[in-house]
């Protein structure tokens, strides 16, 4: 099923890492998709494809891998944001219990740190970050070794400010990954007390909504998606909008909706899961689908806009009463993660 004229590409924005090592999911994941998108850096350039010709090579043919470089992705807007919010971070204390790394530190592209859109800003950060044992000097040129936590948080809140900077790039992206503590990261980082999410954050555990067609051709896979992908994309639509109106809701209010629907999405993935048995007629893993998100409206008084900004996925400022959200999917084969709210 393709879009209407008047909608965006709806792209899965793979995070936290540049490419996945695993790709066989990935056939799964474009069910609910229009394509996948990676963050990759110029000197990154062909390792995808190297380490998953199978997949990579013929997406890239068929036009449904996005090959974002954070050298012009992450711009001067994108930036300034994610600066912005890193320095609140770290002078608010949200790394201050970390113990210094066992083994190593983790390194992390310049680019993705904002490097080619303001150096100045980017360097600034990293001074703030060396004195507190969560940075060290750049050993190569290209990237800068970090705390591995300080590292997957700047990757979880790029994957929310790339939603803004997809829609520039004439894509809808949204945040998609197969690591729970990206996940767990983007909960710890909503719910800290300086951002005005906390409080609202929620997240479903996975349900088995298909198969995992690792073992099925990716041509039978695009061809079972041209006739059900809408199903799919619908399914998927419907959880981000039953996570961000539950986070909306208070403690009480939340327990009775869940309960009111959630036996209704129950229903509908089995419902897919249906569709792909009598498909393949063949005993296939089952794929899962969980969800995270915050979403509220309320007055914000002296926040920063930066932190408005961040948490609603959205650039520039808001209204006072604007409704606002952040969200991430989690897929996984055979694997589960607890609710939270």
């Amino acid at each position: 099923m393709g879009q209407a004229s008047n909608a965006l590409p709806e792209v899965a924005y793979y995070y936290p890492e540049p490419y996945w090592r695993e790709g066989d999911w990935i056939k799964t994941l474009l069910l609910f998709f229009d394509g996948v998108a990676i963050l990759l850096p110029s000197y990154m350039r062909g390792r995808p494809a190297a380490v998953d010709p199978v997949m990579v090579e013929p997406l890239e043919d068929r036009g449904l891998l996005h090959i974002l470089e954070p050298e012009t992705f992450v711009d001067q807007e994108v930036t300034e944001q994610l600066i912005a919010i890193m320095v609140n971070l770290v002078t608010e204390g949200a790394f201050d219990d970390l113990d210094e790394p066992a083994f190593t530190y983790a390194e992390l592209s310049r680019s993705r740190l904002g490097w080619n859109a303001d150096i100045e800003l980017s360097e600034m950060l990293i001074e703030e970050l060396k004195p507190r044992k969560l940075a060290r000097d750049s050993e190569d040129g290209f990237s800068v070794p970090l705390h591995p936590t300080v590292r997957t948080t700047v990757l979880v809140l790029l994957s929310q400010l790339a939603r803004v900077a997809g829609r520039k790039r004439g894509l809808e992206l949204h945040p998609a990954t197969d690591r729970a503590d990206a996940v767990d990261s983007l909960v710890e980082t909503l719910t800290l007390p300086a951002m005005p999410s906390a409080g609202h954050v929620v997240a479903l555990d996975l349900e088995q909504v298909t198969m995992d067609l690792s073992a099925v051709s990716l041509d039978e896979v695009l061809d079972f998606r041209a006739e059900h992908g809408a199903e799919h994309r619908g399914y998927m639509r419907n959880l981000r909008q039953f996570v961000l109106q539950l986070s909306a809701l208070h403690e009480e209010e939340r327990q009775v909706a869940l309960l009111d629907r959630r036996e209704e999405l129950a229903d509908e993935a089995d419902r897919l899961r249906r569709l792909a048995r009598k498909t393949w007629k063949r005993p296939l893993v089952g794929f899962g689908l969980g969800a995270v998100g915050a979403a509220w409206t309320a007055q914000f008084g002296g926040l920063p806009g930066v932190l408005l900004s961040l948490a609603a996925g959205v650039a520039g400022g808001l209204a006072d009463a604007a409704p606002t959200n952040a969200y991430s999917y989690l897929f996984s084969v055979q694997r589960a993660i607890g609710a939270r709210s």
